[in-house]
């Protein structure tokens, strides 16, 4: 029997969602990857970092996922994932995580004009409680978010941001009080795309 569409992530109907995804790519001059890592409690939970503030760093304090930019031209997805989640929470999501797949390319922008960098969202489930060496000169604080309330948009909320003379209202979560806007958040919406579409729910 298929699950009510109301009842909280279960880590199995996810995995099943993201295994089955048939994922889009985009060129770009650059290329880039983050983990999405979850993990399974009571709940189904989504990780979260807010960036150590720094003068000067436009993303400053904002609120991501871990990753970054790939340092070769081969370098895939995957090794960018763990590259970075190791520089950035300090342990080996290869060897604490089970990877369930790849989600949709994002493509980035930047005071609204593209940028050239392409990013690919990596999704992992937590088999452990790995030691999370944060904060750091580039995390701040680690902040966990439940799947379900992200989905359902209990925690949906806007953010103002001037463009070109413009005061626009963008669509955001807010987690721990801090916003999750831009491209996290097309990352995040991106992973309930493929959940909504590997399980047969919809969300808000």
């Amino acid at each position: 029997m298929p699950p009510r569409l109301d009842s909280p992530w279960k880590a199995s109907e996810i995995a099943q969602a993201v295994a089955k995804h048939a994922p889009k790519r985009l060129q770009g001059s650059w290329r880039a990857a983050v983990a999405a890592i979850l993990r399974e409690g009571k709940e189904v939970e989504l990780l979260f970092i807010r960036r150590a503030e720094r003068p000067g760093d436009p993303w400053s304090g904002h609120m991501a996922l871990p990753g970054g930019r790939a340092e070769q031209d081969q370098e895939t997805a995957i090794a960018i994932a763990q590259r970075e989640t190791l520089e950035e929470l300090g342990f080996d999501l290869v060897s604490w995580a089970e990877f369930l797949g790849v989600l949709d390319d994002v493509p980035a922008y930047a005071q609204g004009e593209p940028t050239g960098l392409v990013v690919t969202p990596t999704v992992w489930l937590l088999k452990g409680a790995p030691r999370l060496n944060v904060p750091n000169n580039e995390v701040a604080e680690v902040l966990w978010a439940s799947l379900n309330d992200l989905w359902l948009g209990n925690c949906s909320t806007e953010v103002e941001y001037e463009w070109r003379g413009r005061t626009l209202h963008l669509p955001a979560y807010s987690v721990s009080g801090h916003p999750v806007w831009g491209l996290t958040y097309c990352i995040v919406s991106s992973l309930f795309e493929c959940l909504e579409r590997g399980s047969g729910r919809q969300g808000a």
